[in-house]
């Protein structure tokens, strides 16, 4: 299923590989379940952190 996303996927890619909405999406990354790092204002979600997720 991650195969077809880059290595490092944005926020509406991680809504659609969990089959999430946005407020679940932030919240994921706000209490820190799934880690991320920052570019300007624009999350970045290493795909690796998706698979330690699921």
């Amino acid at each position: 299923m991650l195969q077809n996303y880059d290595d490092i996927v944005n926020i509406e890619n991680l809504m659609k590989v969990l089959d999430i909405g946005r407020n679940t999406a932030y919240k994921l990354l706000r209490t820190g379940e799934l880690q991320l790092f920052k570019v300007g204002k624009v999350y970045k979600i290493p795909k690796k952190c998706i698979e330690e997720y699921i």
